[in-house]
């Protein structure tokens, strides 16, 4: 595949090819792919030791040792793509590749993730390296360093279309808001609308000025107060349209941050499964803290019963998901003097206490799960170019991003590699990482449309017929 693609050929004709090294550039980063394609969860160091037992000759071509994979050659190699742009190298080899396969780039979607990076980063001269640094956590180790990787990929098949590496301390906003710029020169070249799918994160008033010159799908963030209004107007209109047996969607037309918009609000039955364990939490959490607030209450003395029911109204006021279900009042008397109390023993005073009982409050939990099995998708593109179904299932192949993200993370996978510490190697090593992906996007596509020609099947893991298998089975068959 790798040979097929011409990805060889193109990394030499653009790296520097040296007549005394046996193996090129091209074919040092071939075996990096493939070291990493075999999922044996080998650091580069050892990449000789994967080609050990591998037919190199028929890889590669005579003569081309195991040995030739050394930590040395790969380490020149990464400083060689480095050197050149890692991001340049990619572009153009990515668009070579989806240029022969005819890649659909209608859809484009856009998803970042980060590596967190154990020990120290070495020293490194390069100006423009990115930035090892502490940031946000997505891997939940705060304490590690890491970089972020921005990701493009098409809908058709996840292809990677576009990867750049950030300092680790840079956040989704201000990388959407640049990849949106840089989007509006390229769609002016393309032969064909495409449409720039992300998260909330897109979605900002800083950012809508670039989105207003673009076509966007994304979802719009939850923290805008508008949003949970639209959420609740269309619970209470109840006027939904069915897209399948688990999905219902309502359309809003309507102009939000100086732009004419079409919202959909989407309710499906994966989303309410998830809110009702969330809010299941969330009453438990609730219920523990309402527990101890009334204890509280309970210790405090009121000089009326009026001063009680306030009391008790304003703790009850803030509850989300309970309600008072009966409460009484006990005047327990203070007399005058110690000891137990004579018949004509003189009241020095009465004070109230109040002690309440409370329960789940069903409608507004209720209430909230749907509430929360509810989101909302927003589009500049008119309906008669993206109809409301288009949009609903574009916004769904923003997995194929994140799936890709997943890819490049797995353990098994060569992430272990990023031991490696230069931050201009660590970049050269992301390339090299995108372009596995590359490969591991086109080769079960390509196979899935051969096996959809030829009427044929495979086994797949629970030893049924499929047509659409994973490459990783593949390797595995």
């Amino acid at each position: 595949m790798i040979k097929d693609l011409g990805l060889i050929e193109m990394i030499d004709a653009r790296l520097l090819v040296q007549d005394q090294e046996e193996i090129t550039a091209g074919e040092a980063v071939a075996g990096m792919i493939l070291n990493g394609l075999g999922f044996s969860d080998r650091p580069l160091p050892f990449t000789p030791q994967f080609f050990a037992n591998k037919p190199l000759d028929l890889l590669f071509h005579e003569g081309v040792r195991a040995e030739l994979f050394n930590r040395f050659k790969l380490g020149r190699t990464l400083d060689e793509a480095y050197g050149y742009g890692c991001d340049l190298l990619w572009s153009a080899l990515a668009l070579s590749v989806c240029r022969q396969e005819g890649i659909d780039a209608r859809f484009n979607h856009l998803d970042t993730t980060s590596f967190s990076l154990p020990g120290d980063d070495g020293p490194d001269s390069a100006e423009h390296a990115m930035a090892i640094t502490h940031g946000y956590a997505k891997d939940h180790r705060p304490d590690l360093k890491q970089a972020v990787l921005e990701l493009l990929v098409s809908q058709d098949g996840g292809v990677p279309l576009m990867s750049k590496s950030w300092d680790g301390n840079a956040s989704d906003t201000p990388i959407f808001q640049e990849r949106a710029h840089a989007r509006l020169a390229t769609l002016k070249d393309s032969p064909s609308p495409r449409s720039l799918v992300a998260d909330a994160q897109l979605y900002t008033e800083e950012n809508a000025t670039n989105l207003a010159k673009l076509g966007f799908l994304t979802r719009i963030p939850g923290t805008l107060k508008l949003v949970s209004q639209v959420i609740t107007q269309a619970l209470t209109w109840d006027t939904w349209q069915c897209l399948d047996a688990t999905t219902r969607y309502q359309r809003l037309s309507l102009c939000h941050y100086g732009m004419a918009q079409r919202w959909l609000v989407v309710w499906s039955q994966a989303s309410l499964e998830r809110a009702e364990a969330s809010v299941k939490k969330a009453c438990q959490r609730e219920a523990e803290a309402v527990k101890k607030q009334l204890l509280h209450l309970q210790a405090q003395r009121f000089e009326t019963p009026s001063q009680a029911q306030q009391a008790l109204s304003a703790l009850a006021h803030p509850w989300r998901y309970h309600q008072v279900q009966a409460y009484e009042l006990i005047d327990p008397k203070r007399y005058a003097k110690q000891g137990r109390p004579m018949a004509d023993t003189p009241l020095k005073a009465i004070e109230w206490q109040m002690q309440a009982q409370v329960r789940p409050d069903p409608e507004r939990l209720e209430e909230a799960k749907q509430h929360k099995a509810c989101f909302v998708l927003g589009t500049n593109i008119e309906a008669e170019q993206l109809s409301d179904a288009a949009v609903i299932t574009g916004y769904k192949g923003q997995a194929q991003a994140e799936g890709g993200c997943r890819f490049l993370k797995d353990p098994r996978f060569f992430v272990s590699s990023l031991l490696v510490k230069k931050p201009c190697r660590i970049q050269g090593l992301w390339m090299v990482m995108t372009l596995a992906l590359l490969v591991y996007a086109v080769a079960p596509r390509r196979l899935r449309r051969e096996l959809s020609r030829q009427n044929e099947t495979i086994p797949h893991q629970l030893h049924q017929p499929t047509n659409r298998p994973t490459l990783r089975w593949v390797f595995q068959v």
